[in-house]
């Protein structure tokens, strides 16, 4: 089985001006770590909130980098300089309501200002692109929530196959699914 590749990418001025400590991209990191049981490597960074390089390191970590999945913290508030969103469906083909959908549901059940958050998700050719919030309990919240057909539309997009330790999370994915690479 191949290693999958993941993004981390934080989106941050101050981390990005080393005034802040990421917190944000170790708590995905530690959810991945905690999560996955197939081979995995994260390529991660910590860029500005500025448009054109959260465009620009998208389509880095999907077209150079050859990520599967790509998972973004922060910048999808309503503040001026919140802008992840939009750079997100600038990059992608086809976005993917049902995520911001279903993080904003689970994190309305710890807070009520969940509906302040703009997170979304999209595919960019083989590769999926989740935005989540910067708070690391909410990251833990919203992964938790929508991880479970993660999996399964990776590998509709013909992406790297994605396998969970179930007991922390069980990925769904329907008995006529292929089985997994290398299972003959």
């Amino acid at each position: 089985m191949s290693t999958a590749r993941i993004g981390i990418l934080t989106i941050s001025d101050r981390a990005s001006r080393g005034e802040y400590e990421d917190k944000g991209g170790p708590a995905i990191h530690a959810w991945f770590t905690r999560v996955l049981s197939s081979p995995w490597q994260a390529v991660a960074r910590v860029i500005p909130d500025e448009q054109p390089q959260i465009e620009a390191a998208l389509r880095e970590l999907s077209d150079v980098e050859q990520c599967c999945l790509i998972v973004t913290t922060g910048g999808t508030g309503p503040a001026l300089r919140d802008v992840t969103p939009e750079a997100t469906e600038a990059v992608c083909g086809k976005m993917m309501p049902g995520f911001g959908e279903l993080m904003r549901t689970a994190s309305l059940k710890f807070v009520p200002t969940a509906i302040l958050s703009r997170q979304t998700a999209g595919i960019r050719e083989q590769c999926l692109i989740i935005n989540l919030p910067g708070k690391p309990s909410a990251i833990a919240d919203c992964l938790n929530a929508v991880f479970p057909a993660v999996p399964y539309c990776i590998d509709l997009i013909g992406g790297a196959y994605l396998e969970t330790d179930a007991e922390q999370c069980r990925a769904f994915r329907p008995a006529h699914a292929v089985a997994k690479p290398d299972a003959a």
